[in-house]
């Protein structure tokens, strides 16, 4: 098959898996389940019935998490390789193999063990690539310095390094969350570059957008400085140019952001909270959904690349949701507090 036709046949691919996404009713009837066992049977008549059936007692949310982890790592291999060569798909599957690292390097930074750390990985995805080594590596390693040494021929070393040297000055393991996200942001800004279509770049944009604007928001709240917050920022888009990305920097507080957003494309989702915390937690859903909407809009264009990155992102907040449902119902949250936090339309 020649690229372009792979496209176009994971295009039509893409508006089939869309239809099989679970719909808002039948994530409400996930959340509304008494336990773990009775959402494991509910989860069972759904398509994820083999991700899921491998699973013994006692039931977790976390085994259940990582159950349907496997399953997404399938899902986007398959839809990579139906797809044929593209840096942008390349760079979303990145994401696999970053939430691992963070695992492991947050682990190491806090004197976990690696008999601690490990269940909570899951290296599916990075079997299916055969990058398994490498996290095995940082993993095994006795301390956070061993493990940064241990990736340091791996492409992104430089990052965390520096994520290593800001970690020691603030204490706080979030920064490598921000700093392991950044060598995602990156490929898939260079990634965008390459692209010509105008609906692909917009998608990629938005996410990058995304990015760039919790990490100032997040930057400022940890105390950062312009210069530590200007390396943390990724390639600009159309969106959100270069000066704007400068004056969001300097801007002297949380609520000054969001007024130099208020002339963007996103003003629509500022919040009006004068509270600093629940003014970004409130935003950062928004903008999620904002995202959402946006990958939904791409599928009115068939034969358009853009629906085989919306499918890719539409799996992967499919997979979020169960999982975010599935520790709401350990933890026995309300199912409107819990269907509330889901990336979901609003109404069916």
């Amino acid at each position: 098959m020649g690229s372009g036709t792979q496209k176009v046949f994971s295009s039509v691919k893409s508006f089939s898996q869309r239809g099989q996404l679970l719909s808002r009713a039948e994530l409400q009837t996930l959340a509304e389940s008494r336990d773990l066992d009775e959402l494991l049977t509910r989860i069972k008549n759904t398509k994820y019935l083999d991700a899921v059936s491998k699973i013994n007692k006692p039931f977790t949310a976390a085994k259940i998490e990582s159950a349907l982890r496997s399953e997404l790592a399938e899902i986007h291999y398959s839809i990579a390789s139906t797809t044929g060569k593209s840096a942008i798909l390349d760079a979303y599957y990145l994401k696999f193999l970053i939430s691992n690292l963070k695992v492991i390097i947050k682990g190491k930074a806090l004197g976990k063990t690696q008999e601690e750390i490990e269940p909570h990985l899951n290296l599916h995805a990075e079997e299916l690539i055969n990058q398994r080594d490498v996290i095995i590596k940082a993993l095994t390693a006795k301390d956070l310095e061993e493990a940064i040494a241990s990736l340091s021929s791996i492409e992104f070393s430089e990052e965390l390094t520096k994520a290593a040297t800001m970690y020691n000055e603030k204490k706080n393991v979030q920064i490598f969350d921000v700093l392991l996200d950044k060598i995602l942001y990156q490929h898939l800004g260079r990634a965008m570059r390459n692209s010509r279509e105008r609906d692909t770049i917009k998608l990629v944009g938005m996410d990058i957008d995304y990015y760039n604007i919790m990490s100032i928001l997040r930057g400022k709240f940890w105390g950062l400085d312009e210069n530590q917050i200007q390396d943390l920022i990724v390639t600009h888009t159309p969106s959100v140019p270069k000066e704007l990305l400068g004056k969001l920097i300097s801007a002297d507080s949380v609520r000054s952001v969001f007024d130099e957003l208020s002339s963007t494309r996103y003003r629509e989702i500022i919040p009006q909270t004068e509270d600093s915390l629940e003014a970004v937690s409130t935003f950062e859903h928004a903008f999620e959904m904002a995202i959402y909407n946006s990958v939904n809009r791409s599928f009115t264009k068939m034969f358009s690349f853009a629906t085989v990155i919306g499918i890719t992102k539409l799996t992967t907040y499919e997979v979020r949701n169960i999982a975010a449902i599935a520790f709401a119902v350990e933890q026995r949250i309300d199912p409107q507090t819990t269907m509330s936090r889901l990336i979901v339309s609003q109404e069916e």
